[in-house]
């Protein structure tokens, strides 16, 4: 992929997605922890505040934005199951990347949260019957109604876009 930015690719919501897509797409969510643990091992903490690209977030910051952004997919699936279309509230994410735990704080409080929070999410994932998959909710920065296929896919392509991003800088700078 030429641009840094998206070291997978843009994202692309699927039109539709079979039982067995979901599965992929879950086991993506569930097996997240680990793969970021993986690229982020050995790292030390000069490697781990440098930028993946120029003007981008450093390795720390990536590693403290996708419990941010998880947490906040987490709770927004669960409103959907449980309110008729409801409006979700957006946060600033590159704010939260710039609040001081974000720039300092030790990954391994991030890293452990994702183990926690990807259990409890794939589990709760794994429990939706197919009716459950057709419940939206509302994106006000978005303009748009959202199904639950969709926000799978793309929370799936969340976390394999910023694994690539480390792994990319790692391949990159010659970081073994």
């Amino acid at each position: 992929m030429s641009d840094i930015r998206y070291p997978i690719g843009k994202f692309e919501a699927p039109a539709s997605l079979t039982s067995e897509d979901r599965q992929r797409l879950i086991d993506d969510i569930a097996d997240l922890p680990a793969r970021l643990r993986s690229a982020v091992a050995g790292l030390d903490q000069a490697q781990l505040d440098t930028p993946y690209r120029e003007g981008g977030w450093t390795v720390r910051q990536v590693v403290h934005h996708l419990p941010d952004s998880h947490v906040n997919a987490y709770v927004r699936f669960r409103l959907a199951l449980t309110e008729d279309t409801p409006t979700i509230r957006p946060y600033a994410e590159a704010l939260w990347a710039e609040l001081p735990d974000a720039r300092t704080a030790q990954i391994s409080l991030s890293l452990d949260l994702m183990d926690a929070l990807h259990a409890r999410w794939a589990t709760f994932l794994r429990s939706l019957r197919d009716e459950d998959w057709k419940r939206r909710y509302f994106h006000p920065e978005m303009g748009a109604t959202m199904d639950m296929n969709a926000v799978l896919a793309m929370y799936s392509w969340h976390g394999r876009h910023h694994v690539a991003h480390i792994t990319r800088l790692r391949e990159r700078e010659g970081w073994s």
